[in-house]
């Protein structure tokens, strides 16, 4: 007589793309079945290039119509349901909250994906942040700038991976991002009817990667950029650098960023907050209310022997785990740098010569290719146009700064074959 197998429990991802995409295996191997959600018909291309569907047992696709959606999850009786990429932020929310599921709910949806109402969710909090302005027309913007020439950060209120963040240091440059920036498609394919402007903010650059439950906030792992002005771009991103989770900064960076995230409504799942630590304190850049981008999570695992993912699937796969550890602090087993390789110039790729170089470096440990011979490379000035990140990690701290510094001298004209 043979005995049904009792069902697997279901977890709903919504846009399970970019580093969400290695969360459903860690689901599969705590015993749950995954459930992908899509959130719209045709995701923009950067987004979707690592999805896995032979992860999923099925695809519930969104088309604009939430009861619709609902109806056909309800189909799979998911005990959690959360977002993975950005795009999916909000539709996560509306459906969490629906299902009466572990969420963040949707009373403070919107200020944890526009980024003007973020900073003044944030403010409304009593927490410092940028001075800023949401402008329609350039005469209000022009009037916020001033007639003493200053630095200001100008960009579309709702994007991702650095999608048109303009510096500008006069009234003129701003005249000008802002005539490029109204009416132009974000990354997220959405047509920028306003445009958001803020301080320039001094500092540093640092990123606080959390997985939250029931509003108790473990933080996973602290990192420290380096930006370099290349490219004709002023601040480009040229690497991270991953922090000891003790320090001065740190406690200024961690007590910040959970006030940040209490402000937000964040109170389940993971967040991935950028801040500056100004000679005035931390300041919001912005968060995502999901998983870190750019794979950083997997050189994090390698680092500290988990990460940001295996949080995650803790808090919502055996939150008791989640609970017993969460007030712990990480400790660096080996020191880890992600290296932004940096195309002088675009053109056919016919070849990394220099690449051996980089991987006979002692701390060498993985590249994330996002340009192979044969492709086309474009010159790099944002996140979307990186050839390759390069993850050194070792047990030495100096023998990761050594090479950190020798990736830096190798990258440039004679790293890369452009014909």
């Amino acid at each position: 007589m043979s005995h049904a197998s009792t069902p697997r429990p279901v977890v709903a991802l919504v846009d399970a793309y970019s580093t969400a995409s290695h969360l459903a295996p860690l689901f599969h191997a705590r015993g749950y079945d995954c459930l992908h959600v899509q959130s719209m018909t045709s995701p923009p291309a950067a987004f979707t290039a690592s999805f896995r569907p032979e992860d999923f047992i099925g695809t519930v696709l969104h088309e604009g119509d939430v009861d619709a959606t609902l109806h056909a999850i309800r189909a799979y009786a998911p005990t959690a349901l959360l977002a993975g990429a950005e795009i999916g932020v909000e539709l996560a929310d509306v459906l969490s909250e629906a299902l009466g599921l572990r969420t963040n709910g949707t009373r403070l949806s919107s200020a944890r994906r526009d980024k003007f109402r973020m900073q003044e969710t944030v403010r409304a909090a009593s927490l410092p942040v940028a001075d800023q302005i949401l402008a329609t027309d350039l005469d209000a913007l022009l009037d916020w700038y001033g007639p003493a020439p200053r630095r200001v950060v100008l960009k579309p209120v709702r994007s991702a991976l650095n999608d048109g963040v303009t510096f500008c240091d006069d009234a003129d440059e701003v005249r000008a991002a802002y005539h490029r920036l109204m009416g132009m498609q974000s990354a997220v394919g959405q047509r920028n009817d306003a445009v958001l402007a803020q301080e320039y903010l001094v500092g540093a650059e640092y990123y606080v990667n959390t997985v939250s439950l029931d509003g108790k906030h473990y933080v996973c792992d602290l990192w420290k950029t380096q930006h370099l002005g290349i490219n004709g771009v002023r601040d480009l991103l040229g690497g991270s650098q991953l922090m000891l989770r003790d320090g001065p900064e740190q406690e200024q960076l961690v007590a910040y960023a959970g006030a940040v995230l209490d402000a937000l409504g964040v109170r389940n799942g993971p967040a991935h907050t950028e801040l500056k630590l100004t000679p005035q304190g931390p300041r919001l850049i912005e968060t995502g209310a999901r998983v870190c981008g750019a794979m950083l999570p997997l050189l994090t695992r390698a680092a500290l022997d988990e990460s940001q993912l295996e949080w995650t699937v803790a808090a919502y796969a055996d939150p008791a785990d989640f609970l017993a550890r969460w007030e712990t602090g990480y400790e660096v087993k080996r020191h880890a740098v992600c290296v932004n390789m940096i195309a002088p110039s675009g053109g056919k790729l016919a070849g990394y010569p220099r690449l051996a170089e980089l991987q006979a470096l002692e701390s060498y440990h993985d590249v994330l290719l996002k340009v192979a011979p044969g492709e086309e490379i474009s010159r790099t000035v944002n996140d979307m146009t990186y050839p390759m990140l390069v993850h050194l990690v070792h047990e030495v701290e100096g023998t990761v700064t050594h090479d950190y510094m020798t990736a830096r001298y190798l990258d440039g004209e004679g790293f890369y074959d452009v014909v």
